[in-house]
């Protein structure tokens, strides 16, 4: 069976509101904050078990997230251990053999900035979300991408650069969203440095 590979991203470091949402949404082992992270996405969604059990079985990562749909399947594993995460990516990459490079480049969708957002939005927003909650004359960030499973790299890199709030973050599916608030200044600069890191990402253009 072919199998594309969609996101293959590593986080060298899940930062404290990120190991938060993980452990919020996930259905695995909870990571913590500090802990280094893989998230692959591929398609035909139903490969992703062959390829959770080859990770870890391959050393000693636990996994926090997987998501199987039919048409795209997700894991997020952690450790401790950069060299033990990496590895596990690494053993998934030789099954596929293919290399990072083969992953999908992210492309990025929607870049919204809305300010001093109204007491109203904010409770909309705050009904649905899983990470922090957003008030009244924050600024608020959307950034739609495609494909999905770079939305944890974005929110992680969002949470490095600048005091903002995680809101929500939807990493599978066809497309991937953040939902990122705080002071205008801080969610300005984090929006920046994201869309720079994404664009720096290896890939190749999707179709």
């Amino acid at each position: 069976m072919s199998i594309d590979l969609r996101t293959y991203v590593f986080l060298d470091s899940i930062q404290p509101q990120m190991a938060s949402f993980i452990s919020t949404i996930s259905k695995g082992y909870f990571p913590v904050a500090y802990q280094a992270s893989c998230v692959v996405e591929i398609a035909p969604g139903i490969e992703i078990n062959r390829l959770t059990d080859i990770a870890l079985k391959s050393t000693g990562v636990t996994p926090g997230l997987q998501v199987v749909e039919r048409s795209f399947g997700m894991l997020e594993v952690h450790s401790d251990s950069q060299g033990d995460t990496r590895m596990a990516g690494e053993a998934i990459l030789k099954e596929l053999k293919m290399s990072a490079s083969d992953a999908m480049k992210p492309r990025i969708l929607t870049s919204q900035l809305i300010k001093n957002i109204s007491d109203h939005q904010a409770q909309l927003i705050n009904k649905v979300r899983y990470g922090n909650m957003i008030v009244r004359g924050n600024t608020l960030y959307v950034l739609e991408m495609e494909p999905a499973g770079y939305a944890y790299y974005a929110a992680n890199e969002a949470e490095k650069t600048a005091g903002v709030n995680i809101i929500n973050v939807s990493g599978f599916g066809k497309f991937g969203r953040v939902y990122i608030a705080g002071e205008e200044a801080e969610v300005i600069e984090a929006r920046k440095v994201v869309e720079e890191r994404l664009a720096a990402l290896p890939g190749r253009e999707g179709v």
